[in-house]
């Protein structure tokens, strides 16, 4: 079985404690920081493959810790674990790369799973999160571009495929509420990540949002 190395940025001993027992009785290899810049030294020094981010952080915020992993590291995933859901840094979390955004009273079990998916190239956002993220959007004055637009070229359903994306879905609920396959709902967010010359589901969602494409 495949170990995947973690690294938990978080400030509170005991948060951290209970977060490392959690996945080290799953298949992770587990690193702590107390501060970003431990947590810097960390990524530098080992092969993170996925990061639990505390946005309340002393010196360097979670956010811009989050930028600066994503910018020297781009194939790390991140996931903001935070007691938080204002809306600027819930966007402010988003435009920085990360991968999930999760409320710290999560289940550890489902908390796991979650890492499992983002690991396999899933975004995720607790539920609460994604209407903030919705509410803000549609707070903003439509823009209508025409050649973006057509630039996209995006299907009827990958319109919806991408709609699902923001609201959170992974592969597997997305291919239950369209009534499609597995594999053919993986095509079509391949062809989505493509059309939109992102890198990622959160790029997509982001992107999405922000050009009123859906």
């Amino acid at each position: 079985m495949k170990k995947y190395n973690l690294l938990i940025v978080e400030d509170h001993a005991l948060t951290r404690f209970a977060l490392k027992t959690a996945f080290e009785s799953s298949e992770f290899v587990v690193f702590e920081a107390e501060n970003a810049m431990i947590g810097f030294d960390c990524v530098k020094s080992n092969k993170i493959d996925v990061v639990l981010m505390d946005l309340g952080l002393p010196e360097i915020n979670g956010i811009d810790a989050t930028k600066k992993i994503k910018t020297h590291y781009p194939s790390i995933k991140v996931i903001i674990l935070t007691s938080h859901d204002r809306r600027e840094e819930v966007l402010d979390s988003l435009r920085a790369g990360a991968n999930a955004y999760c409320s710290k009273d999560i289940n550890p079990e489902k908390l796991i799973d979650i890492t499992k998916s983002v690991l396999n190239g899933e975004a995720w956002f607790d539920a609460k999160v994604a209407q903030v993220v919705l509410d803000a959007v549609s707070s903003v004055p439509a823009k209508v571009d025409e050649e973006s637009v057509v630039e996209t070229n995006l299907t009827g359903r990958e319109k919806q495929v991408l709609a699902l994306i923001v609201e959170g879905l992974n592969n597997q609920e997305i291919a239950k509420k369209l009534d499609v396959s597995i594999n053919t709902t993986k095509a079509h967010v391949c062809n989505i990540l493509q059309k939109l010359s992102v890198q990622d589901r959160t790029q997509a969602a982001i992107k999405a949002l922000k050009d009123k494409i859906i």
